[in-house]
């Protein structure tokens, strides 16, 4: 297996350039991200995704972080979904199942077969100052486990795969990890009785698991972050939970990870510790630098991932065919679940783009 097949990478710009597609034919990456710096208009983000799809010789993974609100990256070149606070406190669940539902329509309108959401961190505290502002399903487990439980469903019933994220949970973090390492002084008893039970319920139904960056020293004291953390992927997630999707990790370029390793020991510690998956995100340069390094994988891991990854791949649905129209008649609905959440007044304005970014993020 190369090195590539372990990566999803992101790309700098809104059309593929040259020197980018020249990485891409040589690392044979997984898949790709794309982010709002990619996107300006409906017809040239799919043809984005089409040039990037050219690429590759397999399905490749498309994916975004398309949640709602503040994070709903196709705002870009359309409306804005509500973000799952908004729709936790309007308290409806056929809007939520109306959301999802939407969100898997236009996500394979444009090509995407997998959503980096739902989002299954619960806000016991309100909203802290880390990466989770107005972005979780609920205040309490339960909520968070009907709530991102029905997202969840009717994404998935439109053929788009979906990500629980960020086990083994930001909910505690004071701090971003787009910045720094948040450390989390919780234990076991305390994760099982909190933070975990959304997780623990929902995992059978998603597709894939997100591992977030933080430094659990009462369930590894090795120091390491839960990303490159053997012991919470491999050891618990994968053996102890018996979870059965692919895992991915968080993006390897946010600060909690560059500010503490290099990029060669990041990627293999990743895929090493039981990430089947990595996202960079942000540095399109080093893909190879990454791709060479993670050649090195031992041949039993290299197995177990290549496995999961063949195993996610065989799920993917192909894009729909794509039309000006079917997107306008799609954000149409989608500006429609806002107002029915917001109202006509709130609806017309937009989150505020205060999400915190990695320090390597420079386009």
């Amino acid at each position: 297996m190369k090195g590539g097949q372990y990566i999803l990478m992101g790309v700098p710009g809104t059309a593929l350039d040259a020197a980018t597609a020249v990485i891409i034919r040589d690392v044979q990456p997984a898949g790709f991200i794309l982010f709002g710096r990619n996107i300006k208009a409906p017809a040239q983000l799919r043809q984005l995704i089409d040039d990037l799809r050219s690429e590759v010789k397999h399905e490749p993974i498309v994916t975004i972080d398309q949640e709602g609100g503040r994070v709903s990256r196709l705002k870009e070149c359309g409306a804005e979904p509500p973000s799952a606070k908004q729709l936790r406190e309007k308290g409806d669940l056929r809007l939520i199942e109306r959301h999802g539902a939407l969100t898997g329509e236009i996500l394979r309108l444009f090509g995407f077969n997998l959503n980096l959401a739902p989002v299954v961190d619960v806000s016991f505290e309100g909203d802290l100052d880390n990466s989770l502002k107005n972005r979780t399903w609920g205040l309490d487990t339960n909520t968070v486990i009907t709530n991102a439980g029905a997202f969840n469903r009717t994404m998935r019933e439109q053929g788009v795969l979906s990500c629980g994220k960020h086990f083994p949970g930001y909910s505690r973090a004071a701090v971003d990890p787009h910045h720094e390492l948040p450390i989390v002084k919780r234990s076991r008893a305390e994760l099982e009785g909190d933070e975990w039970k959304p997780f623990r319920a929902l995992a059978p139904e998603l597709d894939s698991m997100m591992i977030g960056h933080g430094n659990y020293p009462l369930l590894d004291d090795s120091g390491f972050p839960s990303s490159l953390s053997r012991k919470i992927i491999h050891d618990l997630l994968r053996e102890e939970w018996g979870y059965q999707g692919a895992v991915i990790s968080d993006d390897l370029d946010m600060g909690a990870i560059v500010g503490h390793y290099g990029l060669g020991e990041s990627v293999t510690r990743a895929v090493e510790a039981g990430n089947d998956l990595v996202l960079l995100c942000h540095r399109p340069e080093l893909i190879p630098e990454a791709a060479k390094a993670l050649e090195a994988i031992s041949p039993a891991r290299a197995a177990e991932a290549g496995k999961q990854i063949a195993h996610l791949r065989e799920k993917l649905d192909p894009p729909h065919p794509f039309s000006i129209e079917a997107h306008a008649a799609l954000d149409k609905k989608v500006y429609q679940l806002r107002v029915d959440t917001l109202g006509a007044e709130a609806a017309a304005a937009r989150s505020a783009d205060d999400g915190k970014r990695s320090p390597v993020e420079t386009f």
